[in-house]
């Protein structure tokens, strides 16, 4: 298997991450940034569990300050990819891929 191309979900962190970078100090403290870390958490859970589907817990991601959100996002984000790319389970991986791009398209900050 060449593995599930991870290009389309690569551009959508991108599209999230420079919206999230966008805004005011005032809209991060009003909830964007909590918003963010929420999808970071998601994303960093989706790959725990591809990485190991049969469990044994997942963590969360620390809360570092409002600045940090972006980076977060991205590096949870292109640890999921690399998780779907390397997946043996083609099928569970295209589903994974498809599931993110749902996540990170709802993401509205």
């Amino acid at each position: 298997m060449d593995g599930v191309d991870t290009a389309e979900l690569n551009a959508a962190l991108e599209r999230a991450v420079e919206r999230l970078r966008r805004l005011p100090e005032s809209r991060l403290r009003r909830g964007a940034a909590a918003e963010g870390r929420a999808l970071a958490d998601e994303l960093t859970r989706r790959a725990q569990l591809l990485e190991r589907p049969c469990g044994g817990g997942t963590r969360r991601v620390p809360d570092v300050g409002l600045w940090a959100v972006g980076d977060q996002i991205t590096v949870t984000g292109h640890d999921l990819a690399r998780a779907i790319e390397e997946s043996t389970d083609e099928e569970r991986a295209r589903r994974e891929l498809s599931e993110a791009l749902a996540v990170l398209a709802a993401f509205r900050v």
